[in-house]
Order: C-alpha cells, then structure tokens, then sequence
C-alpha cells in the first residue's frame, strides 16, 4: 500500500539519516518534562548504544505500570522505545515493534538477543515486524489484542492520520490506552508544505494543528485527548525555517483510552493508594491530575470510567461524588490541552541544541528534564 508519502519517509529514515544528529529540528533532543521514571531510566541505560544512535523520537513514551502488558509500538524505528517497554513489562509481558522501513526493521532486531540478556529474561519477550500502521491486520494484530499502543513521533509522518487511529482503536482491548508523542504545529500546515519531501521527513509538513487531534480522536471512539507532557522544537535549518515561516511546532505527549461501551460514566471522588511501582507518593496522570497517595481527589464521569476500567483500577479507591452535575462532563475549554501552553508554563526543555553542535543535554536543560512551574489545568493564565 506504499504511497509517494511513504516511499519519502521509507527513503527519508532509511538512508538519508543515518543518526538523530542529522535531523534539522530539536524533536529527538527535546528532553522530557517530566524526569523518567527509576526504573525507565535504568532500563534506558541498557540499551545498546548503536540502538540509541538511531533514535528519532520526539518525546519519552513510557507510561506507568506495564508489568505484563502486551504492548505495540507504531513506528518502532530502531527499537529503542521497544528495548525500554520490554524490560519493563518484564518476563510475562510483550512487545511488538512495528515499522514500515525495511533498514529500520533490521537494524532493531540485531539487538534482540543481546536485550534479553541484558535484562536477564530467558527468553526475548520482542519481536519487530515490518508493515503499515494504516493496516495492522496485515501484520497479524488481530482486533482486542493490545493493552498498551505507543508511538513516538510518527503519527506526523503518516497521510492517513485517522486510519492510523482506527486501527489504533480496533487492536487496543477495552481499557487499552493509546500514550503516544508527536510534533504539532499551532496552525493548520498549508498543502504546498505537505508537497516538500524535506519538511515531510522532518515532520514539519505533515504536523497536525493540535485541536484537530482532539475531534479526531474522539469522532472514532476513544476518551478525550489528555495532555501530559511537552516541548518546544526548534528548526535549525534555515531553510526549512524560510518556507515554514511563523508556524511553530512543539512535541506533545496525549494519551486516551479505549473505554467498555457499557462503562459507568459517574463522576467520583479517588483516593490513590500509591500502588503503581516508582509512584508510591504521588501518581501524575497528566497536566491536570496529579493523585497524592491518601488525598481524596474530585474527578469527571470520563476519567472515574478510566480509573474504573484501566489497568489503573485496583490503584485507586473510587466513590460517587456528591457534586454529581458539575463533574458529570470534562469542561468545554481545550486550552488545557494545548502543548504550546503547556511548554511555556514549563519552559523550554530546548533552549539551544544545534545537532552539528552539542548534544550534552541540550544546553542548558537540567538532567531530567526542564525546570518551571508545574501545570495547574487551568490554560496557564
């Protein structure tokens, strides 16, 4: 099913960049947010160098506990974000890494082996298969099969976004959770741009404007977007800044759910128990809900049915609220939402990172991720 917007990209990734220092933004230096997790970190460190080389992301897709989830990640490039997931999950869990490119495919499954021994399993626990996130179905992902989907970054590469997500949809089982970076831009990208094979490759042409993200996503089923983390990205290609003028891109991470249809959409008061590993005091959701373990915590009817149906369900003790009409529906306003709000209120996690230049840190950003003010949800006025 290869399209001339494929055959760029499989061209693009496959042979004309040979490590993230040939990218012509910040996407793949931004530095997350928020700091990883201990045992991301660890897991990260692991990862054989020449895998991490060819990393191309544009944000850190692990979310919390993934103990013996079964896990697809579209676009898996050289398999970094793979590696992370599969110590992670651990010996009982599975990851699939999925990717179109053929050079990409090869490159992540050299290391299988060597992963497995690092992280002592007895046996691989990943495997990477070739195809199109538009059909997973003809890379064998049946329908109900995945409790975790992440994508890192590749989503703005794809012509076809809401295939992508329907496909999405139909492998997540019920509760499943699609957690997944990628570049948007702050205004709808004209189609002479789409056209440019360069800021194609880069992600700058197909970057979705991130409102369209939140009817998209809803329109096929899934919860509403949530917002957790984001990053400014710089274009250091003059060129490429010329032709793109003053549009501007940050790298957002969102995650949604798969809810049951018969789900219970009742607004609650949840009390976290500290039970997700590595989040024993506080458990940060994303930029609007951060559950302190013990403190009582009014919720929307959409995020107790998440709490509810998730993997999350035994972490959280969940009432009925008595403030029934006011939480019954996720307010209206999406500026929460908003990844370009969301890094200034953080500030910018790439305040200078010339690939040709440094890639130790990110110049002045702090081991871990950026300094600033937490997000309070409320569109950062």
């Amino acid at each position: 099913m290869a399209t001339p917007v494929h055959e760029n990209v499989q061209k693009y990734y496959g042979s004309r960049l040979g490590t993230s220092e040939d990218l012509q933004t910040s996407a793949s230096c931004a530095l997350p947010s928020r700091p990883m997790s201990k045992s991301a970190l660890a897991a990260l460190k692991l990862v054989h160098p020449e895998v991490s080389k060819k990393y191309f992301g544009c944000g850190m897709v692990v979310p919390e506990k993934l103990t013996g989830c079964r896990i697809l990640d579209l676009g898996s490039g050289s398999g970094r974000d793979c590696y992370i997931l599969s110590k992670l999950v651990g010996k009982t869990g599975h990851v699939i890494g999925l990717d179109m490119t053929e050079e990409l495919v090869l490159a992540s499954q050299k290391y299988v082996t060597y992963h497995q021994e690092a992280f002592g399993f007895e046996e691989p626990n990943t495997v990477f298969l070739q195809g199109y996130m538009e059909r997973l179905e003809e890379a064998g992902i049946q329908s109900n099969s995945v409790d975790v989907l992440v994508s890192n970054c590749v989503i703005c590469l794809c012509p076809d976004k809401k295939a992508v997500l329907k496909e999405a949809y139909r492998v997540l089982k019920d509760g499943g959770e699609f957690y997944f970076s990628d570049m948007y831009a702050n205004k709808v990208v004209p189609e002479h741009l789409k056209e440019d094979p360069v800021l194609w490759g880069e992600g700058m042409g197909g970057s979705l404007l991130w409102l369209d993200l939140i009817g998209l996503v809803q329109d096929i089923g899934f919860s509403a977007p949530r917002l957790v983390t984001s990053s400014n990205i710089l274009v250091h290609n003059t060129e490429l800044s010329r032709k793109t003028g003053d549009i501007k891109y940050a790298s957002g991470t969102y995650r949604f759910f798969k809810l049951p249809k018969d789900a219970e959409m009742v607004p609650a008061i949840v009390t976290y128990k500290g039970t997700v590993p590595d989040y024993t005091d506080q458990l940060d959701f994303d930029s609007s809900h951060s559950f302190k373990r013990g403190v009582p915590f009014p919720v929307d009817a959409e995020t107790a049915a998440i709490l509810r149906s998730s993997r999350y369900s035994s972490d959280f003790c969940i009432q009925a609220s008595e403030n029934q009409e006011t939480l019954r529906k996720p307010t209206p306003q999406h500026c929460h939402l908003d990844p370009f709000l969301l890094a200034e209120s953080l500030g910018s996690c790439v305040r200078h990172c010339s690939k040709t230049q440094s890639q130790a840190g990110c110049g002045t950003a702090p081991p871990g991720g950026c300094q600033g003010a937490a997000s309070t949800g409320h569109c950062g006025k």
